[in-house]
């Protein structure tokens, strides 16, 4: 099978993310519709506490298992890769049992920390109900997450990108029909409804995990899975055991704190709305949208990072396995600036259009689309956090990645009430205390990594320090044609296909506007490379001139 470069890896990774994500966008549309602001409320609490859960149980394991493939590939120590593959597989599968059973069994415990004393709304028992179907899930993707991480660890990204799409797409197929199926066929009721959606997960990592052994099995000799090692390399399993749990724990960190932040807004939001006297609908309302539904829409900036961390971590091992202190720079820095030049302004352009997006999947609401304008930049700074965190991993630096990653997220959880009340006492609307908590404590993470790393490696910001300046006429172009489209293009807010029109016009001419002004003053060529947007704008003519 063919590996990717680094760029050409990022762009596989970030392309299917960005289809897994649009199919996690244009489902809620329908979805809602269907369950409404309380089966809403409800498939959030679920799916909020199954991220965590499914984030301990699997994402730290086959990324290591990923990083240690990479590291015994570049030694040469075939037999003892494999032996990493199939222990990764075994103390996964013993994790994801040990996280089902603590899900399902404790479900209602766990659906009472969530409400508290709330009243009016769904109740325990309907939170408990969605949480029980939603853990099955836990127990399908021990073998498919490790063997995502296995591929990746030899630089191959489509496999892992490619199972990724399969698994959503056929997630959304069973949240959306099942849902319908449920409540307007069989005339079920909403918890029941909620629960099939939900169910959809396990569906979904079951299609996903036929395709990858699939992949496995067509691939077996070139990945050395079906060769008999005569001598076995000078790796015991105890220390392939410890460096696996070595690697998962400071992941495990990274990739559970945006889901912990998310976790924890959505409880200190119920519990701070309640006390300033609203009632239990416009509260459960503010606490999913914080927390499930604004993210929804801004899955596709998260995307970005995701796309980046499959092809970063390998590569940033292969450098500072052979101490190519340079490249490691050079590659951070790559990051940062893709990030900051992709998600800044799609940030922006969602904040801007805010009233049209949420009512495009949620229906007209001055409340949402308050959500929404805020909440839309916690994506830009957990990619930044994304890209410092993995790339201390990446070099070995755990304990800078535990420091960190807890100040950031004690940090959150010591400002969101405070913030809160504090924006409710000068006449800001309370929750967006919520997301300036949130952004805080990423912030504050980014600042703790990137400082480290300018001490102890010298790492230099110079370039990405240059290209924050060189994006900003650019963004502020882009900000002002929206603005003026916005004045002159009227609006009707009863009908979404006119809304979605509003959208398509404005974003089509808001990012032409600004990728021109970047491609003009050379942008584009100093972030992606000049040698690569050539190759890509070869490869287009070439496909063109043969249709």
């Amino acid at each position: 099978m063919k590996k990717n470069s680094f760029i050409e890896g990022t762009i596989i990774a970030t392309l299917c993310i960005i289809i897994v994500k649009v199919l996690g966008i244009v489902y809620v549309i329908p979805f809602y519709a269907i369950v409404g602001s309380t089966g809403a409320a409800l498939y959030a609490y679920a799916y909020n506490i199954y991220g965590l859960f499914l984030e301990i149980a699997t994402a730290g394991i086959p990324n290591a298992v990923s990083k240690i493939i990479n590291e015994y590939n570049t030694l040469g120590r075939q037999e003892a890769k494999i032996r990493a593959f199939k222990i990764g597989k075994r103390l996964l599968s013993v994790i994801a049992v040990i996280a089902f059973l603590i899900l399902f069994v404790f479900a209602p415990q766990i659906a009472s920390l969530i409400l508290g004393d709330l009243t009016g709304g769904n109740t325990i028992e309907d939170v408990t109900f969605v949480i029980r179907c939603v853990s099955f899930a836990l127990l399908v993707f021990p073998f498919l997450s490790v063997s995502r991480g296995f591929f990746q660890g030899h630089n191959i990204i489509f496999v892992s990108s490619v199972s990724q799409v399969i698994e959503q797409l056929a997630r959304v197929v069973v949240i959306v029909c099942g849902s319908y199926i449920a409540l307007k066929w069989l005339h079920l009721d909403l918890t029941t409804a909620v629960g099939v959606a939900v169910f959809g997960a396990f569906i979904g990592g079951l299609f996903a995990f036929f395709y990858v052994y699939r992949k496995l099995k067509q691939n077996k000799k070139e990945l050395c899975l079906d060769q008999k090692f005569e001598v076995s390399d000078e790796v015991t399993n105890k220390e392939i055991i410890k460096k696996i749990i070595q690697y998962a724990i400071p992941i495990v960190i990274v990739s559970i704190a945006f889901t912990i932040y998310n976790n924890v807004d959505m409880i200190l939001v119920l519990r701070t709305m309640d006390f300033l006297g609203m009632d239990a609908q416009e509260v459960e309302f503010i606490a999913s949208g914080i927390s499930t539904w604004a993210p929804k829409i801004s899955i596709v900036i998260t995307s970005i990072a995701l796309g980046l961390s499959a092809s970063l971590i390998p590569n940033m091992v292969e450098a500072f396995t052979l101490k190519k202190y340079d490249d490691l720079n050079r590659k951070f820095n790559k990051s940062l600036q893709i990030i900051l030049f992709i998600s800044l302004p799609m940030c922006v352009g969602i904040s801007l259009l805010a009233t049209s997006i949420w009512t495009v999947f949620y229906g007209y609401s001055t409340l949402g689309s308050s959500i929404l304008t805020v909440a839309i930049f916690a994506p830009l700074f957990s990619n930044l956090y994304t890209v410092c965190n993995h790339t201390l991993q990446s070099m070995n630096r755990f304990k800078w990645v535990y420091i960190s990653s807890i100040t950031g997220i004690v940090l959150n959880a010591l400002l969101d009430v405070p913030f809160m009340l504090l924006f409710d006492f000068i006449g800001i609307p309370a929750y967006w205390g919520a997301t300036a908590a949130t952004v805080v404590g990423f912030s504050i993470t980014v600042i703790i990594a990137m400082a480290y790393l300018k001490r102890e490696y010298h790492f230099n910001y110079t370039d990405t320090k240059r290209t924050i300046g060189k994006i900003l006429l650019p963004l502020a172009v882009m900000i002002v044609v929206v603005v003026l489209m916005k004045l002159f293009i009227p609006i009707n807010y009863d009908s979404k296909f006119a809304c979605i029109m509003y959208i398509a016009v404005i974003a089509m001419v808001g990012a032409l506007s600004y990728f021109i002004v970047s491609h003009k003053m050379g942008l584009m060529d100093d972030i992606l490379g000049k040698n690569y947007l050539n190759k890509l704008k070869n490869r287009f003519l070439k496909n063109k001139k043969e249709v």
